[in-house]
């Protein structure tokens, strides 16, 4: 025998008993959303559906003696027949009137009096028909349907609760009149300390503020999220102070421990019943000075060794602000005169990233809202640790990417030459924001005889290891090119450099070289996109260029052309991340740069554009989704040197020579009109004349170029350089060069093929310029 739950006439328990002894702490008058403005939910719940098994159960108890005397045969077990009936609807009103079995129900929770427990029926009994002749239907054992140990009706008046196992699928049921009454803040539920909301919600909001904390991937992102993750939601106003400068990964910062206010986040003191923000409150009213710490506090704090801040730092669990740790190092970290609010309204919550405290966060509430709890200082530390963490790793992201910048940088010329005879102007895109390196890489470099030579190339991938093997292409580049060696050489030495470093090194170049006083161009290419040469009447067309294997297949030979490179022409060199996406194959990107620079250039007439308006234009022509690469942009605009400006002749190796050289050039300067250069020109011709004719064995160049400056060069076939030296007293020789050095503006020597070059250059008179 059992004691029926109400029997006696004692007072039903109410559905949901309050759980884990809180609820007599929470606080009369308060409401049940909390401090978090929605209601709270529980994170435990009975079984809904066991009140209503039991009265299920009673009543069947109390209608089975009648069962026994009446010779019902059809009368169900109790616990039969809770486990097979179907779920009842709920009646709402306006519904058909309840069942007899609810009318049983009901008298049986009446407490009619104990009642003798029935044993379940046999396996296979037969069921009782529902009032109307339904026979409710049975269901395999463990299988038992939603609701179908739920009770019918709610009794009273009201709508029924939803079914068992739905939480807020409908209202909480009314417990009996004569029940005793819920504790504040709990409404059928689990109640919360204090009326603060249920750790569920709690857990909510922790959960999507550290989403949007995660989002960020710079410092400001980041430290934004939690601002706006916080206000007003769970805090009026926030205070977010980051060490200056902040540590990067290992790093040992050695001055003293600065923190500086890297931002504030408030509401504002006065909101109109509109919802806009006021001008001022109430007649009479002061301002609340809790939020108006975000306006007051102090930018700067330097953390005392040993002091209060220090002491709460190095506690790194958050403190409220009326702690006496937290008393003592706020102020410290506001400022002296700074108002804090009393009670529970601020919290201090110290920021340690993966190794040590990079800052600290003050959350603030205003003086009309719920104080924080004790809950809310395990939401705090959350939110301080996420923030702290997502800090180190933009710290840790902003320098990776000032490295890969600076690696970008150092690979890539920080200047173009400007060479006499052309013009040079570059652009460089990365692929991407987050992959600021890659393989692309452009050049010019100065060659003898005012030559230039122009490189573009781009190697597989955008990574650190690209750019990596990128620079050390674009070294060897360079040193080939001061050999002065023939494009389709330099491209050979190329692949057999890139072959040296590593069997999956591999890349397109296209090497030019530019002869200004020729007006011609030598052209080879290496697996590379064909160049386009824009030319003064507006006419664009791709140079028919070999295309050849790409560098590092190695076991190929490279070809290279000569063609024509009229002034006023524009020569384009790009990579394939200009003209090739996901939505374009190369050879229509192709096509559509030669159109855009067509477009471009009617727009001036017969002038050729701008150097540096053209490449801007050239980038325009890229779509949103049309970068998938980084891209390298070289534009040379060809100018070329007059023939007038240009006096060259072959002198042999004799005694004479040095005489000839300088009446020729005396001659030359004169027709120029450069008489005042004669007396330098004839000695720094006749002293570097005379060291060529010493040592060479064929014929000897002299040439003379009027440009900007006066350049001379003297060509032999001997590839030694020559050298400074000071010469002793005793010494018959070594002091020309040392005359070349002091007259000439600028001097050099270059080795070329076919022996060397030495050039000297001198600068023209005021009058001629």
């Amino acid at each position: 025998m059992t004691e029926h739950p109400n029997s006696h006439g004692s007072a039903p328990e109410p559905a949901h008993a309050p759980a884990h002894g809180h609820g007599e702490d929470a606080a009369p008058g308060r409401s049940a959303a909390g401090a978090y403005g929605t209601p709270p939910r529980t994170h435990h719940d009975p079984d809904p559906a066991a009140p209503g098994r039991e009265r299920c159960r009673a009543a069947a108890a109390g209608a089975a003696p009648q069962a026994r005397q009446g010779g019902d045969p059809a009368a169900p077990d109790p616990d039969e027949r809770c486990r097979t009936t179907d779920p009842v609807p709920h009646p709402r009103q306006g519904d058909e009137p309840a069942t007899p079995d609810a009318e049983r129900a009901r008298t049986a929770d009446a407490g009619a009096g104990t009642a003798p427990r029935v044993r379940p029926a046999a396996q296979g009994a037969p069921a009782s028909a529902e009032p109307g002749g339904r026979r409710p239907a049975r269901r395999r054992p463990g299988n038992r349907a939603p609701g179908s140990d739920a009770e019918p009706a709610e009794r009273g008046n009201g709508p029924a609760a939803g079914p068992a196992g739905e939480p807020g699928a409908g209202p909480e049921p009314q417990p009996p009149a004569d029940a005793a009454p819920a504790p504040h803040g709990a409404s059928g539920t689990d109640p919360a300390p204090h009326g603060a909301p249920a750790s569920g919600e709690r857990l909510r909001f922790v959960g999507a503020a550290t989403r949007r904390i995660a989002r960020g991937i710079d410092l400001d992102e980041i430290v934004l999220g939690l601002c706006r993750a916080t206000v007003p939601t769970f805090a009026d106003a926030i205070l977010v102070y980051l060490r200056d400068p902040l540590p990067v990964g290992d790093e040992r910062p050695v001055g003293p421990v600065v923190l500086r206010l890297r931002r504030t986040d408030r509401l504002p003191e006065y909101v109109r019943a509109d919802g806009e923000e006021g001008g001022g409150g109430p007649q009479g009213e002061r301002p609340d000075p809790g939020p108006a710490l975000a306006e007051t506090a102090a930018e700067r704090c330097e953390v005392r060794i040993g002091g209060p801040l220090a002491e709460v730092l190095r506690g790194v669990r958050p403190v409220f602000g009326d702690s006496p740790a937290a008393r003592a190092a706020l102020p410290e970290l506001l400022g002296e005169d700074r108002h804090v609010p009393e009670a529970h309204r601020t919290i201090l919550a110290p920021l340690r990233g993966r190794r040590r405290v990079i800052g600290a966060a003050v959350f603030v509430r205003r003086a009309d809202r719920a104080p924080f709890e004790s809950d809310d200082l395990l939401v705090a530390a959350q939110l301080a640790t996420h923030t702290a963490l997502g800090v180190d790793k933009a710290v840790l992201y902003g320098r990776e990417v000032y490295i890969a910048d600076e690696l970008q940088r150092t690979m890539l010329p920080d200047s173009l030459p400007q060479p006499t005879g052309v013009r040079l102007a570059s652009r460089y895109l990365p692929a991407a924001e987050t992959a600021r390196v890659g393989g692309d890489w452009y050049d010019a470099i100065p060659l003898p005889g005012n030559r230039v030579a122009l490189v573009v190339g781009d190697v597989m991938g955008h990574s650190m290891t690209s750019a990596a093997i990128m620079g050390q292409l674009r070294t060897t580049a360079q040193t080939l090119a001061g050999l002065d060696l023939p494009p389709q050489e330099v491209l050979h030495h190329l692949d057999e450099q890139a072959q040296r470093l590593g069997s999956d090194r591999m890349a397109t170049c296209l090497y030019a070289v530019y002869d200004p006083v020729a007006h011609r161009i030598v052209i080879a290419n290496a697996g590379h996109p064909p160049p386009i040469m824009l030319h003064r009447g507006g006419r664009a067309e791709v140079l028919r260029v070999p295309p050849g294997a790409p560098i590092g297949v190695g076991g190929v030979d490279f070809e290279a052309v000569e063609l024509d490179a009229p002034a006023g022409a524009t020569l384009l060199l790009y990579t394939d991340g200009l003209v090739e996406s996901r939505i374009r194959d190369v050879w229509t990107g192709i096509e559509q740069l030669r159109e855009r620079l067509i477009d471009t250039a009617r727009l001036t007439g017969p002038n050729p554009p701008p150097l540096e308006p053209l490449c801007d234009e050239v980038l325009g022509m890229l779509g949103p989704g049309d970068r998938d690469d980084d891209i390298a942009l070289l534009a040379a605009r060809f100018e070329g040197i007059a023939p007038s400006d240009v006096a060259y002749w072959f002198l042999d190796p004799r005694p004479q020579t040095a005489r000839q050289a300088r009446r020729l050039a005396r001659r030359a300067l004169t027709r120029w009109g450069l008489e005042e250069l004669t007396d330098s020109v004839e000695l720094l011709v006749s002293e570097v004349i005379t060291n060529a004719v010493r040592y060479a064995e064929r014929p000897i160049t002299l040439r003379l170029l009027r440009t900007d400056v006066l350049r001379c060069e003297v060509g032999d076939d001997v590839p030694q350089l020559p050298r400074l030296r000071r010469a002793r007293p005793s010494d018959e020789g070594g002091r020309g060069l040392y005359l070349v050095n002091r007259l000439a503006r600028r001097w050099g020597a270059t080795r070329l093929s076919t022996g060397k070059v030495v050039w000297f250059e001198l600068a023209l008179p005021a009058h001629v310029h």
